[in-house]
């Protein structure tokens, strides 16, 4: 087992590891923590009751945090003709067609979020082997592949994010920073969390969330009071 820092195990030892808190409780709890000199990012992770196994029941999409995630996001699109320019024109990091599937599977990956008009995939399939495993393989269920990429490119960049589970049923996201005010930390969490359950999947009968818990960069994670 890896042997944890001073710093993390002193934050573990200030959290109640078997009490659920409030978001707000759990805000207060992790900016109560030795603090850093960096801006440490506040993570969220949500453990559901899926079958990863079962197509119908994953859950993936693509979700605007109404304060935000403090960061910027690099996104890169794949496009031609006047749907590039419209990228471009919307502030897309990097632009591209057959070239930037080259740039990718050459093993450049330094981005955030790949977006693609739908003329382009038969060229971004080639990638599904890079971009699948990472996550960013562009498509429609996530708000990657689209005809107005300008839009889409807008809102990736103040702050959409895109989510799937992981083979075990687990979501990460990213809600903030912790310089945020502890209320619009709350408003993002709580707006995420409202989204995950709407996102349910019909076959899933029972408790569908199963845990969730948030904590930042250098933070074990607290437990939060959910139960949906």
């Amino acid at each position: 087992m890896a042997k944890r820092s001073k710093r993390y195990e002193d934050a573990r030892s200030a959290i109640d590891r078997g009490k659920r808190c409030t978001v707000g409780e759990a805000i207060s709890l992790l900016k109560g923590l030795a603090p850093t000199k960096f801006d440490q990012t506040v993570e969220i992770a949500i453990k559901l009751n899926i079958d990863d196994k079962q197509s119908d029941q994953k859950v993936r999409g693509a979700f605007s945090l109404p304060k935000g995630i403090g960061r910027e996001v690099r996104v890169v699109v794949f496009a031609a003709g006047d749907k590039a320019k419209d990228a471009e024109d919307a502030g897309a990091d990097v632009v591209g067609a057959e070239d930037l599937v080259e740039r990718i599977g050459g093993g450049w990956m330094d981005f955030d979020v790949a977006l693609a008009t739908p003329d382009m995939m038969r060229l971004v399939g080639k990638l599904g082997r890079v971009l699948g495993p990472a996550g960013m393989m562009p498509s429609p269920k996530s708000g990657t592949v689209v005809e107005n990429v300008g839009d889409a490119v807008r809102e990736f960049k103040a702050g959409k994010l895109e989510y799937r589970n992981d083979s075990g049923g687990n979501i990460h996201a990213v809600v903030g920073k912790l310089s945020f005010s502890n209320a619009d930390l709350e408003e993002n969490i709580e707006a995420f969390i409202r989204h995950i359950a709407g996102a349910r999947p019909a076959p899933v009968k029972g408790t569908y969330m199963e845990s969730v818990s948030i904590s930042s960069s250098m933070s074990p994670g607290i437990k939060l009071a959910v139960s949906v």
